[in-house]
């Protein structure tokens, strides 16, 4: 069952990190959009205090303290996205099995947006397609209340679940990502190139953006950008960097022939 059981949270209590018995911070990564040659947002990921990956920061985490968990996250994401001067666009992910009731559940994020002077509708969320989620229903909730509050919502991680398509018959995000797996190599498979082209003209259908993630050849961001790819993400651009937002060269982020 979705807990149900929790008080919402404010800033202050999820600022208060010794509640959790662990400390973590964020790496943040770029995404650009090629057809501006901008960056539109970056990635904000959960990393130890001295930078470990973020396994090192989930082996923490239980059922007792995941909404607690998952409420912080969003909290220090936006403090630390302020305190680097970041203007564009934050992604953060969430995780569903911690969301109760998501009209209850965002007034945390509300909170630190208004505390920290950060804009609102600069904030998207992203949850995994391959994550376990125990009522299907409750993650089309918390999508469709995140959208009517405003929020952008990405299903990261797509293609390495299960659901894939299927998932968007029950909702519509107004981003995907799609997954490395999908990616790599992509300009000489044919196979992922004919999978990929039915995701794109299905969200073109839609009306979702998509956006490939784990981008690391500039051969694979070309055939994408081709093929209707806009938004990137990955090696080829940056690498996370820790508490830092990183710039991405000029000469990247020129539109492939």
């Amino acid at each position: 069952m979705i807990q149900k059981h929790y008080e919402p949270l404010t800033c202050r209590q999820c600022a208060n990190i010794e509640a959790l018995d662990f400390d973590f911070s964020f790496a943040f990564q770029p995404i650009i959009r090629a057809s501006t040659a901008e960056i539109v947002s970056y990635e904000a990921l959960a990393r130890g205090t001295k930078g470990e990956p973020f396994p090192e920061v989930w082996k923490n985490v239980h059922e007792k303290n995941l909404y607690r968990f998952d409420q912080t996250c969003r909290v220090k994401a936006i403090k630390l996205a302020k305190e680097l001067g970041l203007t564009c666009g934050l992604n953060i992910n969430f995780t569903p099995n911690a969301v109760y009731r998501p009209e209850l559940c965002i007034r945390t994020t509300l909170e630190a947006a208004r505390e920290y002077d950060f804009p609102i509708d600069n904030i998207r969320f992203e949850v995994t397609e391959g994550e376990e989620v125990r009522e299907k229903s409750h993650l089309v909730n918390i999508i469709k209340t995140y959208k009517e509050l405003g929020f952008s919502t990405y299903i990261d991680d797509f293609g390495a679940g299960y659901s894939g398509l299927n998932l968007l018959a029950e909702f519509q995000p107004d981003c995907i990502k799609l997954d490395r797996g999908l990616i790599a190599d992509i300009h000489v498979h044919f196979a992922k190139q004919a999978i990929t082209q039915g995701v794109i003209f299905t969200c073109n259908k839609l009306g979702i953006e998509v956006l490939a993630e784990g981008v690391e050849k500039f051969e694979e961001y070309a055939w994408l950008q081709r093929n209707g790819v806009d938004l990137f993400q990955g090696y080829y651009f940056a690498r996370p960097a820790f508490e830092e937002l990183v710039d991405v060269p000029a000469s990247l982020l020129s539109t492939p022939n």
